[in-house]
């Protein structure tokens, strides 16, 4: 009855406050293709945004040569306007001036060449892997390939040795693709070892050009079958991403560690914000939905320490299952995406992951694309990224406040879990019927009053043994006493009798037998 009543308080605030809505629409492409988006990509699936990326790098790359040749075309109008007036002039030092404009068209020639060979390696980094001019390699880039990068040859961890044999051991079961597979990862493994001064895009412009062409592949291997191709490109990435991780999670080259401070430190400065401001339909009292949403707190902080994106994304969708289990607790009916999103939002505000940003682009650079367009994984993951970019924009009208209010909270100046008054957050136990404010802090004054009740029954409990140590050391003086007073009421009176021998003359009784006589008997 006590729950039902708190449900009811809150639900009845929540109906005259906005709470936090986004459209369901709002999470998937913005090209309408149907897939889910990112907002890492612009708002765009894995599939747009390579195509929006290839055409925009493609144009790059035309604007580059046009502009090349233009500076060509002026540096060769500058020479021949030179040479025109040194032709004319025939004098020793002008003759020298031609030699200096070729000098200096020669060195802008070069410096186009290598330009342009950075250029066209750049867009074809991983489709030497698939050629067959790949199988005969000149003897340096033999050499190449068999002396590993020192990070590649340093001692793997155990972790990594055991992917590396279960790797093998799943590639066993195809036996010649199995080992073309393997011939290629490893390939692939030791040419990007080289190439630590790539930027993070340009890294995941490699490994998903890799994960596409295999793919494709496979694909016609397997003869269509995408659950094969599927099962196959998981353990590719997972093989692939366990080696490469220390190189390519939250690269030098980014500022995703910058990122992550400034996350860090906006989600500490929001510790004040409270269940009721997001409108969660949570209530932590019931055992279950504390439960549940201490697992999703768990979750949500243990996808730093996998290595692989899809593990990473696996965090992300029990995290959530668990949300949508306390959320359907609570209301004891199905949970809805409407619902899901603040409960989402109040859990990472909780948890305060470690390295959100960090960890959100590398499964966003790195995973398997088809699992970020579609399915659970593609849409809690897409939640999570509103979550964590709300959490950047978060304002007063976000959380039905006055700006006023807002700044107080933000400052430290006033918390609302001490403000009592009407129209203000109450603070955790104030009255019957009020949601605590935070399950630690609930959880922190639970145990405390348990610790007081059991102080108080400690206390009664050694009153009543040193009573009981008082009553025993009284009692046997009161039993002496009472015994010396009844033997003083009633004194003891000894008797003397008298004892009587058996064969004597006894007058006073006749019936006993006669003594008895010595017989002889005649031998």
């Amino acid at each position: 009855m006590k729950n039902s009543v708190r449900l009811s308080d809150i639900m009845s605030q929540r109906t005259e406050r906005r709470g936090i809505h986004v459209d369901q629409s709002d999470l998937l492409c913005k090209k309408g293709c149907g897939y889910y988006g990112n907002a890492a990509w612009q708002g765009l699936c894995s599939k747009c945004w390579r195509e929006e990326y290839q055409r925009v790098r493609q144009k790059q790359i035309q604007d580059d040569w046009a502009l090349a040749e233009k500076l060509q075309r002026e540096e060769e109008a500058a020479y021949a306007s030179v040479h025109g007036a040194q032709a004319l002039s025939h004098s020793q030092p002008a003759a020298s001036q031609p030699h200096t404009g070729h000098a200096s068209l020669g060195a802008f020639s070069k410096f186009e060449e290598k330009k342009t060979n950075e250029k066209t390696r750049k867009v074809t980094t991983v489709k030497k892997f698939f050629s067959p001019s790949s199988r005969t390699a000149s003897k340096k880039e033999t050499q190449e390939g068999k002396t590993p990068s020192p990070s590649i040859s340093r001692h793997a961890s155990f972790d990594t040795e055991q992917v590396s044999k279960d790797f093998v051991d799943f590639l066993k079961n195809l036996q010649k693709p199995g080992r073309e597979i393997h011939k290629q990862c490893r390939a692939f493994i030791v040419n990007m070892s080289s190439k630590k001064d790539l930027g993070a895009d340009e890294l995941s412009e490699c490994v998903q050009d890799f994960y596409q062409n295999l793919a494709d592949r496979l694909m016609s291997h397997f003869k269509g079958s995408s659950e094969s191709v599927e099962q196959v490109m998981d353990q590719v990435e997972k093989y692939i991403m366990t080696r490469l991780y220390k190189s390519v999670f939250c690269p030098e080259t980014t500022d995703d560690e910058k990122k992550d401070l400034a996350t860090q430190n906006r989600i500490r400065a929001l510790h004040w914000v409270t269940i009721e401001m997001l409108c969660v339909s949570m209530d932590e009292e019931i055992p279950e939905v504390s439960e549940n949403v201490v697992k999703a707190i768990t979750d949500v902080i243990e996808m730093d320490s996998k290595r692989v994106p899809r593990d990473k994304l696996a965090c992300i969708t029990r995290c959530s299952k668990h949300i949508f289990s306390a959320i359907r607790i609570t209301k004891n009916e199905p949970a809805s995406a409407d619902d899901f999103l603040p409960a989402l939002i109040y859990i990472v505000l909780k948890a305060n992951p470690p390295r959100l940003q960090s960890n959100i682009q590398y499964i966003t650079r790195f995973c398997n694309p088809s699992r970020l367009m579609t399915g659970e994984d593609g849409y809690y993951f897409t939640n999570l990224c509103c979550a964590a970019a709300f959490i950047e924009k978060l304002d007063a009208q976000s959380l039905n406040l006055s700006p006023e209010e807002f700044e107080r909270y933000m400052s430290g100046q006033a918390s609302p879990r001490l403000n009592n008054s009407e129209g203000e957050w109450p603070h955790s136990g104030s009255a019957v019927g009020v949601t605590p404010t935070n399950p630690v802090l609930a959880q922190l004054n639970h145990n405390l009053e348990m610790l007081s009740g059991l102080s108080s029954r400690q206390e009664s409990l050694m009153e009543a043994a040193q009573s009981l140590q008082a009553d025993l050391i009284a009692w046997p003086k009161n039993v002496q006493r009472e015994v010396n007073d009844i033997l003083e009421k009633y004194p003891l009176e000894i008797m003397s009798r008298t004892v009587s021998a058996i064969d004597a003359n006894n007058m006073d009784n006749d019936q006993l037998p006669p003594p008895l006589t010595p017989q002889v008997f005649a031998g």
